[in-house]
């Protein structure tokens, strides 16, 4: 149990901007084989990241007065912090990715476009409208349930949504500068059992929202999450014939929009 927590808080201080200093840090410790089993955990930091954001979303829309705006401002704001406490780290995976297939049809021009920081026209494009999605999408929910169960969606949907690299990075080489990579220190085989934990993470997480909220089309969110990610993984293995830090990204944010797009569809279905 000692060994699963300190995987799953180094992955915390991986993929977010939470400090994991001191004498805490000195308990989890650092080596590149622990920073690979820490991998797994990817959508367990889900429910750290979804359960911050959901709480700033839930505590403005109680703040707000109760206009139609207030979902908005709620969703806005939630994104916003969403973004701060990860570093934007995926949301730049999305921009370099756009950015290196928008911009060139051959392999390796991609692969160097995606290595540059600067953002072009087609990853700055992506990146509005996938932010845009995401804050309507996550307004809409939050007027068509018109109870707390939205927090429930806004924090299911960064669980699920991470579960998908997961997948990619056990079912695809990765490709690109290794040397450079933001993915390469992690991205070995995870293996079927690490895949398995990543899997319970997101289990248990819908296990939980369903028993709080069972009349919700949970069956809609997850399979759109699943759809989005694969939409990604197609077009990585279509275009690089593997993945990189940055297609990870982008499997997160359209795996996200994807769960909330399938949430909202099945309300009709579930009404």
């Amino acid at each position: 149990m000692a060994r699963w927590i300190r995987h799953y808080l180094l992955a915390v201080q991986f993929f977010t901007r939470i400090p994991i200093t001191g004498a805490l840090a000195q308990w989890v410790g650092f080596s590149p084989a622990m920073l690979q089993r820490s991998l797994v955990h990817l959508p367990g930091v889900g429910w750290l990241v979804g359960a911050a954001c959901a709480a700033v979303f839930g505590l403005l829309w109680w703040l707000l007065p109760p206009v139609a705006a207030a979902p908005w401002v709620a969703a806005i704001a939630s994104t916003a912090f969403g973004i701060g406490l990860t570093g934007a780290f995926h949301e730049d995976g999305l921009a370099d990715l756009t950015d290196g297939l928008g911009g060139s049809y051959d392999r390796e021009r991609a692969l160097d476009i995606m290595k540059d920081s600067r953002i072009g026209s087609f990853g700055a494009v992506a990146l509005v409208l996938v932010l845009l999605a995401k804050v309507a999408l996550l307004a809409l929910l939050a007027q068509a349930l018109d109870d707390w169960s939205v927090l429930a969606a806004l924090w299911l949907g960064h669980v699920w949504s991470r579960w998908m690299p997961l997948f990619v990075t056990w079912r695809m080489p990765h490709v690109g500068d290794t040397l450079r990579s933001k993915s390469k220190p992690i991205a070995t085989d995870i293996g079927l059992s690490g895949l398995a934990v990543g899997t319970a993470w997101c289990l248990l997480a819908l296990v939980l929202a369903y028993g709080l909220w069972p009349a919700l089309p949970w069956g809609w969110g997850v399979p759109g999450a699943l759809l989005g990610g694969a939409a990604v993984m197609w077009r990585l293995r279509q275009r690089l014939q593997g993945f990189t830090g940055d297609g990870l990204g982008a499997v997160q944010q359209l795996g996200e929009v994807g769960f909330y797009l399938g949430l909202a569809i099945g309300l009709p279905a579930a009404a």
